[in-house]
């Protein structure tokens, strides 16, 4: 798997893991401020944005800590939304020594309902976009922006900032989506959360619909050294509803 990652500024390093159907440049404004104290990278996910190459071994949430472990060779902190938060916790558990922070940013140990875990995604749900894919995979993606900013303040020109950034860096694979659907279907990943020693910083979105801040308390609980900021008013996509408040948490955390 190929990794395309866009840098800038200058300090420690930053790595920037978006979430599903997305890629690196999904940031918006947080980008250049976080830039004017750490070293920001910026990662196109295997078969997202312009990391175009997928390789032949499936898409997986191992391959693609894989990949990441292969690029960087030095410790760095790294923020994770949504599926890059679930790249993030497991590339922590898999590769320590590499993973020196954690930022956690409207994410989740398990995104689907379980009979033990019913603060997630309903099963029927992801299923459905599962099945519409193949067929209408932009409407699908569109569809999916949605549920990411129902409930947030500003929740239409979110959307359409959203939108825009989208296909700026054309199509993602469709096998990278039908994979990374796989991952947040069956990824659960709380069994795993008391192995991770890094300090940690959980975001959660107040009106976040699809992780719900539930799962992001159960996170600060089961992390070893991990806390806890809520964001009022924001939902699935907090560093560009709240920027500011974004980066200030991030910078103080990064700074400790």
């Amino acid at each position: 798997m190929s990794l395309h990652v866009e840098s800038q500024g200058s300090g420690a390093p930053l790595v920037m893991l978006h979430g599903w159907g997305m890629h690196g440049g999904i940031w918006g404004n947080v980008v250049p401020q976080l830039a004017q104290r750490f070293r920001v990278h910026c990662v196109d996910l295997p078969g997202h944005g312009y990391s175009k190459e997928e390789g032949g071994g499936g898409y997986t949430l191992g391959s693609i800590v894989e990949a990441l472990s292969q690029y960087y060779t030095e410790p760095v902190a790294v923020c994770g939304w949504s599926l890059g938060g679930q790249v993030a916790m497991r590339w922590a558990q898999l590769f320590p020594a590499q993973v020196e922070k954690l930022v956690l940013a409207a994410s989740t140990p398990c995104f689907v309902q379980r009979a033990d875990w019913q603060c997630a995604l309903d099963t029927d749900t992801l299923q459905q976009f599962v099945s519409a894919l193949t067929q209408h995979y932009q409407s699908t993606l569109k569809r999916f922006l949605v549920l990411q900013l129902r409930g947030s303040e500003a929740e239409r020109e979110l959307l359409a900032d959203l939108r825009s950034r989208m296909f700026s860096r054309g199509e993602p694979d469709m096998a990278a989506l039908h994979g990374g659907l796989q991952i947040l279907r069956d990824t659960d990943l709380r069994a795993v959360l008391p192995q991770l020693m890094q300090a940690t910083l959980v975001i959660a979105g107040e009106r976040d619909m699809l992780t719900p801040p539930a799962a992001s308390e159960y996170l600060a609980r089961q992390l070893p050294d991990a806390r806890l900021v809520s964001i009022k008013g924001a939902a699935h996509v907090p560093f560009l509803s709240h920027p500011e408040i974004f980066v200030e948490q991030i910078t103080g955390f990064l700074h400790e």
